[in-house]
């Protein structure tokens, strides 16, 4: 897949991106494998998020669907939800706010009666050429959206968690290989990674599972409304298969990890990066 330059003011919309993203629409066949069980997904409007959303519907969940303030891709993730015969409920707002983040539990477990899978999948990230160029403002936000909303939304899910639930963290590739014009959301990564391995350990005890799923290149509004248009043009072109990846081949991972066949899996990392390998 080649695609050509562009360039999105953030947070960016699926309708824009060119060639439109693949989020299994026509090809994801669900198998019962999360049958009426109750998922939130951060950033479940577009990109992995829409994907994951698409797929746990169609193998039976309900979804809370948090993002940000990209109604129209949101509504479009409710409409395939529903599609699929199950309950989608929108919220929106901001993550770096930890009342926000509570109040997207509170509404689950209203909505719902239990929360069985907590997706972490809300990401912010944007480029820079040199550390002088990031503003201590963005760095603070970048760690408040991608790592620290995540402690509050575990730290507020746990309570309405059975065991057999799971908990997925999307870090990425840059975990293990950051790339320096991302230094902030690099970092973050590599934080989402431990806080992955450690939660873990800490939650093993209550039955509930904890994994994080690493992304390389996949193409998503992220890419072309936080990178400058020649490097969107040449995305996905630095890994062995020499192209990005689409959300639908990333949303297996989370099927996989939010199931009951991934019982005895907590405290992994699982690389989908098209053939870079991490450690």
């Amino acid at each position: 897949m080649n695609q050509p330059k562009q360039q999105q003011e953030p947070p960016g919309v699926e309708a824009a991106l060119d060639p439109p993203a693949d989020h299994g629409e026509t090809s994801y066949r669900g198998s019962g494998r999360l049958q009426d069980k109750a998922a939130i997904i951060t950033g479940g409007d577009s990109g992995i998020g829409r994907a994951v959303a698409l797929a746990y519907a169609r193998e039976g969940a309900d979804i809370l669907i948090a993002y940000l303030n990209e109604h129209e891709d949101a509504q479009e993730t409710a409409r395939l939800v529903e599609e699929a015969g199950r309950k989608a409920v929108l919220m929106a707002g901001d993550l770096a706010d930890p009342a926000h983040c509570r109040a997207i539990v509170d509404k689950a477990a209203a909505e719902f009666g239990r929360i069985d899978v907590l997706v972490n999948n809300a990401a912010f990230q944007m480029s820079h050429d040199s550390l002088e160029e990031i503003p201590d403002e963005e760095w603070d936000y970048t760690f408040k959206v991608n790592i620290t909303a995540m402690f509050h939304l575990c730290k507020a899910a746990v309570k309405h968690m059975q065991p057999g639930s799971s908990i997925i963290n999307t870090t990425s590739i840059n975990s293990d290989k950051p790339k320096p014009t991302l230094l902030a959301y690099a970092t973050t990564k590599g934080a989402i990674a431990n806080f992955t391995a450690g939660l873990a350990q800490l939650l093993a005890d209550k039955g509930i599972r904890v994994n994080s799923v690493a992304p390389g290149p996949i193409w998503t509004p992220l890419i072309p409304s936080t990178m400058p248009p020649d490097e969107v043009a040449s995305f996905g072109q630095q890994v062995p298969m020499k192209r990005p990846g689409q959300p639908k081949e990333v949303a297996p991972v989370f099927v996989m990890l939010a199931s009951d066949e991934a019982s005895y899996i907590s405290g992994a990392r699982i690389a989908v990066t098209g053939g870079t390998p991490i450690l």
